[in-house]
């Protein structure tokens, strides 16, 4: 239930945008080390997928299409309910953030790790996040495109961008993964250090632009209140909806943990690099917001879940 202190570095650098935003020169410098940094990024995301993950994940397609859903059709499904029933609870800028948090694919590492905690199927969980964010490289961008209409989303010579910064680097990492894997394994710390390091880049360049263009002049204290309100409604509604769609399948409790810790979950490892390349300045700042407090909302959440699941008697 702790807050993760990497969550504390990212609202720290949001502060620092805020006050020190990069300006002319020193903005397109900002810009272009976090373009790199966000193709390094994908492309060492491509050496790390292990391509027996893909090949295990293939003989249960149907618990991995199911889980899928849960994040690229469900979330979506739910996001725009709640934008009909409550629009005018949230500006528009902070309404782009919460389609795209649903738009996102889901993390690896907390859901691998809360469903070990839980005592749920690893491999299922391991190879349905490693799908989730495979799919999501290519399906993020466009989903984004497809829930925001005018406000957002992908235009022609964006596709460029996204082909050439987040799918080839990620394609040509997994290509030279025979060459490249074991290294990657020997060295995770420093890939670690290298994601959370592409991450932090990606906040600041996001909200120093936004800030410039008058970020915290469009938001209030109020909405930011409404927008934790919406994160906690959005992550209830999905995890009572994956764990009943679970039973009501019939999947074993092991299953069914897999399936609640993966669906409900969404990934600021990819949501914060991919915003700086799916919106404009002005308003990709304001798009983080939600994937940030919602990625905090799901770990404490999740971790309270998991040691009740972890706790049970029996199998």
């Amino acid at each position: 239930m702790k807050i993760d202190p990497f969550l504390l570095i990212i609202f720290a650098t949001v502060a620092v945008a805020s006050v020190l935003p990069a300006t002319g020169v020193a903005a397109t410098a900002v810009d272009i080390v976090t373009t790199g940094a966000i193709a390094l990024l994908f492309f060492l995301h491509g050496v790390r997928l292990k391509r027996e993950t893909l090949v295990t994940a293939a003989t249960d397609w149907k618990i991995h299409l199911l889980i899928l859903a849960c994040t690229f059709v469900m979330f979506p499904l739910l996001g725009v309910g709640l934008h009909w029933a409550m629009p005018g609870v949230l500006p528009p800028a902070l309404w782009t953030g919460m389609l795209y948090l649903c738009a996102l694919p889901s993390t690896v590492q907390s859901s691998i790790a809360f469903t070990s905690v839980a005592r749920g199927n690893v491999a299922v969980a391991l190879c349905a996040a490693a799908f989730s964010n495979l799919f999501g490289v290519m399906i993020t961008p466009f989903l984004s495109s497809a829930l925001l209409g005018t406000q957002g989303g992908v235009s022609a010579g964006q596709v460029g961008r996204i082909a050439s910064e987040l799918l080839l680097p990620f394609v040509a990492g997994h290509l030279l993964r025979p060459w490249l894997g074991a290294w990657a394994e020997r060295n995770r710390k420093l890939l670690t250090f290298t994601d959370r390091g592409t991450i932090v880049l990606a906040v600041y360049a996001s909200f120093a632009a936004a800030v410039v263009e008058g970020l915290w002049s469009r938001v209030a204290p109020l909405q930011l209140a409404v927008l934790l309100g919406l994160c906690l409604l959005l992550l209830a509604a999905v995890l009572a909806l994956t764990t009943l769609i679970a039973r009501a399948l019939g999947y074993a409790t092991a299953e069914e943990i897999a399936i609640v810790f993966v669906g409900s979950k969404k990934s600021l490892a990819s949501g914060a690099p991919m915003a700086k390349i799916i919106f404009p300045a002005a308003v990709a700042g304001a798009a983080i917001l939600p994937v940030m407090i919602f990625h905090q909302a799901q770990l404490m959440a999740c971790a309270a879940i998991a040691r009740r699941y972890g706790e049970r008697k029996g199998d």
